[in-house]
């Protein structure tokens, strides 16, 4: 089987990776709760959804991803929403303290305090793969979690997993909508991690 894990970093890369992840459950036919009431019709015949998704023992289908953010905030909205089942709780992690739009703090200090934990929940969804293909990276580089910890947890990933694909879906500032004065600072510093450590970015 080829299997791909999704890592969505910051607030960004969750509130995109939320959509991505009901767009998937809508296609496949999967429920909020992981269930998949067509299976039983179909036989199993389509199993594309297992790039995806990782099933259990109990039939309860399972998005191969991990949600990360430094301040707990986002990563709640995802325990108390629709899908708030859909995830294994280990597959959520936050910390107490955001990044503050600051990449330094993503990347050097409370970013470093995380990514370890972080590298480990993504060993252990890849050891529930048969065939890795590879990453889909989701986050903003506006903001200090997804621009530093995006730009540290790309080059560890590429220690542990050189031969991986990783592909980033990267969204950038923009000086129409922006909500932080150090946007662009953040985005160049990332990019280069970026440009580094992505394939397809």
């Amino acid at each position: 089987m080829r299997e791909v894990i999704s890592i969505h970093l910051g607030q960004g890369g969750i509130q995109a990776g939320n959509a991505c992840w009901e767009l998937y459950c809508l296609e496949h036919g999967i429920q909020p709760d992981g269930q998949m009431p067509s299976d039983k019709t179909i036989g199993g015949g389509d199993d594309a959804f297992n790039t995806f998704f990782s099933e259990t023992g109990a039939g309860k289908h399972v998005p191969r991803a991990v949600l990360v953010d430094l301040e707990p905030s986002v990563c709640d909205e995802v325990r108390t929403g629709t899908y708030r089942q859909l995830y294994h709780p280990e597959q959520i992690i936050s910390g107490k303290e955001d990044a503050a739009n600051n990449y330094a703090r993503g990347h050097y200090t409370i970013g470093k305090e995380i990514v370890d934990l972080v590298l480990d929940r993504i060993r252990k969804l890849a050891d529930n793969c048969t065939g890795l293909q590879g990453f889909l990276v989701f986050n903003a580089v506006g903001g200090g979690t997804g621009s530093g910890l995006g730009a540290l947890l790309l080059e560890r990933l590429s220690v542990d997993y050189g031969r991986k694909s990783k592909l980033g879906f990267t969204i950038y500032p923009s000086p129409q909508v922006s909500t932080a004065v150090v946007e662009p600072y953040n985005s160049v510093l990332s990019t280069h991690s970026l440009l580094e450590h992505t394939d397809v970015a």
